[in-house]
């Protein structure tokens, strides 16, 4: 059963929708279940200013493209790229999320441990874009 929280997460679409404004954008597509997003990140001064997204995915997707969008605002790039490599290792014994991304907590938890997949797309997606 999808828990009240990935819900709420999902339903917060304040970045969702592209605006065809930003200096780095892609497009993902999961190959385990079909799920696809398209992202735009506005970079400035080696920090992300903005995320905008759309998906065609399940809600664990959604939720996680919805929480990040809000997250990685201020964040350096340095920082985004050693840490969303650290949640690649999301199913590994001694998992740590890092302490600037603590709010994935309630997405990255044993619960979802089968959708992983799912969960890291956006995060995919970041990474891809920023290449």
């Amino acid at each position: 059963m999808i828990s009240k929280d990935i819900i709420k997460l999902a339903s917060s679409s304040n970045n969702f929708g592209l605006k065809n404004s930003y200096s780095h954008k892609t497009s993902l597509k999961n190959s385990l279940c079909g799920d696809k997003i398209t992202l735009e990140l506005i970079v400035k001064n080696k920090k992300v200013s903005s995320m905008r997204y759309e998906t065609e995915a399940c809600i664990y997707c959604e939720a996680s493209a919805s929480l990040l969008s809000k997250k990685i605002k201020n964040l350096y790039l340095k920082d985004i790229k050693k840490d969303f490599l650290i949640l690649k290792n999301f199913n590994k014994k001694n998992f740590k999320i890092p302490r600037n991304l603590s709010v994935f907590k309630k997405l990255f938890s044993s619960d979802n441990l089968s959708r992983i997949k799912c969960l890291i797309l956006p995060f995919n997606a970041v990474l891809k874009a920023l290449k």
